[in-house]
């Protein structure tokens, strides 16, 4: 089965977060998503599209390899900030000749918060936008209503913070995405799970699969920091305390107790773990 199989069947499933490297070498990335553990108990894994503006490798290109090579389902993210009208589709229709399927629009990160603060960044769409493009290649048409020969078989895939500081826009926006021909969802980390209950009550109308986000703490340090630069993210302060002097042993104990938590929802299609580049956490929070 496929992810969209075990998603219509109900199946729970794990995603996991890669970041492409910004080399040509891909051993240990390879190696470790090779693992025997690492793949008994992952889905898919999503390949990032130049995170935080910073080069990396193509996310189509690395999200094919591991296909092809590993035999692992990957989920290939695409923004709007680097490609125009015509760049975004001709990435696709060339991500669709490659067998890679499932992918997660995204608006993207400005160039300004990167290494590359002269790029422009082109942003012809954004993410409801791109979701309407993917949706129309789907259906076999161009985005300017041109009809294609062929049509794409997209898994579309969209991302929705369940702890936004307005909850209410972010609902608004996910009801678009969804309006646009969105099939799922992966959401930023969670670590308050009042804040995803209510969440789930207020979008339980919106009916795909969900699959929440988890990402192990490592120390306070993090804590302090996704806090203080990350409006999206919010760690409230038992959790906070909880990671006072402590390192990811910690951390990982609390991911444990929310994933046992989160897994009780019946709204809830699955986990997306952030790593923070280290394979091995996967592998000790699920085993």
């Amino acid at each position: 089965m496929n992810l969209r199989e075990k998603l219509a069947a109900n199946k729970f499933v794990i995603t996991v977060e890669l970041d492409p490297p910004k080399t040509l070498n891909l051993d240990k990335i390879l190696t470790e998503v090779n693992s025997a553990n690492f793949r008994k108990i992952v889905d898919a894994v999503n390949v990032t599209d130049c995170p935080l503006a910073k080069l990396r490798m193509s996310p189509i290109a690395l999200s094919h390899i591991i296909q092809e090579k590993i035999g692992l389902e990957a989920i290939f993210h695409i923004t709007c900030r680097d490609r125009n009208l015509l760049g975004l589709q001709a990435e696709l229709l060339g991500a669709s000749a490659l067998g890679v399927r499932n992918i997660l629009a995204l608006t993207g990160d400005p160039p300004e918060v990167g290494d590359y603060i002269m790029a422009t960044g082109v942003f012809d769409v954004d993410s409801i936008g791109l979701v309407r493009m993917v949706n129309k290649l789907n259906n076999g048409y161009e985005y300017s209503g041109n009809e294609l020969k062929d049509k794409t078989d997209f898994f579309i895939g969209i991302a929705v913070n369940p702890t936004a500081q307005d909850l209410t826009k972010e609902i608004k926006r996910f009801e678009g995405k969804v309006s646009a021909g969105a099939n799922f969802i992966q959401t930023q980390p969670i670590y308050d799970i009042g804040l995803l209950e209510k969440f789930l009550k207020l979008t339980a109308h919106i009916n795909i699969p969900k699959i929440i986000g988890i990402m192990p703490l490592k120390n306070y340090k993090m804590v302090k920091y996704l806090n203080n630069n990350l409006p999206g993210i919010f760690v409230p302060p038992e959790v906070k305390e909880r990671m006072r002097g402590k390192d990811v042993e910690e951390g990982v104990k609390i991911s444990r107790e929310l994933i046992s938590k989160i897994r009780k929802f019946k709204e809830v299609a699955g986990i997306h773990i952030f790593p923070l580049r280290d394979m091995n956490l996967v592998c000790r929070l699920l085993n």
